[in-house]
């Protein structure tokens, strides 16, 4: 009994020197109104969605995660209620080592929320704002076709569609400047593989090649890396 309680303590030591503190993410937060349930930490594995961490609320709405991210990327908070039932909205957040702070509501769970700590995460929002005055352009745009199409004005109707086309080439070149000017964080490959995978592969090469060696070895770099690879060789076999 006793060797075998030595040994476990061994084993024990080996695991915790092996953790690095330099990649350890402290993800804490509130979310108002939560008096029983479990919060899930969640992140993609294999093209599915599963649970890495997970902690119970009973009473006290405060959580913390401890979780050793070896690179940057998105995770996901869950909520599973007190009978069992799983919320449908998630919350997304780009996890990195360091603190981040998320504080909710058990009301607007997944729609209304602030995160705080995560530079990627900061990047991504900004980009969202960017994002939204382009898809304010793009609604406007709807509505005038749909008034062209009212009025069966042909004319009128591609000279709109025109304008969406060239909407839509102007988002996908701001992503790519978007992502040159923030070369030096995993977001930057993030956004080529979510946003405008089917952009020319030039200038997904263009921003892979001017990324940092650490954002060219995190996992997003070494995906659009491999991604740009296939695209090349589809382009080649046609």
């Amino acid at each position: 009994m006793r060797i075998l309680f030595i040994a476990l303590a061994a084993l024990f030591l080996v695991s915790c020197s092996n953790s690095n503190p330099e990649q350890e993410m402290k993800l804490s937060g509130n979310v108002k109104g939560l008096k029983k349930g479990t919060l899930l930490l969640q992140k993609i594995e294999d093209s599915l969605l599963v649970s890495v961490d997970s902690v119970a609320i009973d009473g006290d709405p405060n959580f913390t995660f401890v979780e050793e991210i070896s690179s940057p990327e998105v995770y996901y908070l869950y909520l599973r209620l007190k009978d069992g039932t799983l919320r449908e909205d998630r919350i997304p957040f780009f996890a990195e080592p360091g603190e981040i702070i998320i504080n909710t509501s058990l009301k607007k769970f997944g729609d209304d929320f602030i995160i705080n700590g995560s530079e990627n995460e900061q990047a991504l929002d900004e980009y969202k704002k960017l994002m939204q005055r382009f898809a304010d352009r793009n609604l406007d745009l709807i509505k005038e076709e749909f008034t062209a199409q009212k009025s069966e004005n042909d004319s009128l109707l591609k000279a709109i569609k025109r304008k969406r086309t060239t909407a839509l080439s102007s988002k996908y070149l701001a992503t790519v400047n978007f992502a040159l000017n923030n070369k030096d964080k995993e977001i930057a490959p993030y956004l080529l593989l979510t946003e405008v995978y089917d952009a020319n592969v030039k200038y997904l090469d263009t921003v892979y090649t001017s990324l940092t060696p650490k954002v060219k070895d995190s996992k997003y770099g070494t995906l659009l890396e491999s991604f740009i690879s296939e695209r090349k060789t589809m382009k080649d076999s046609l």
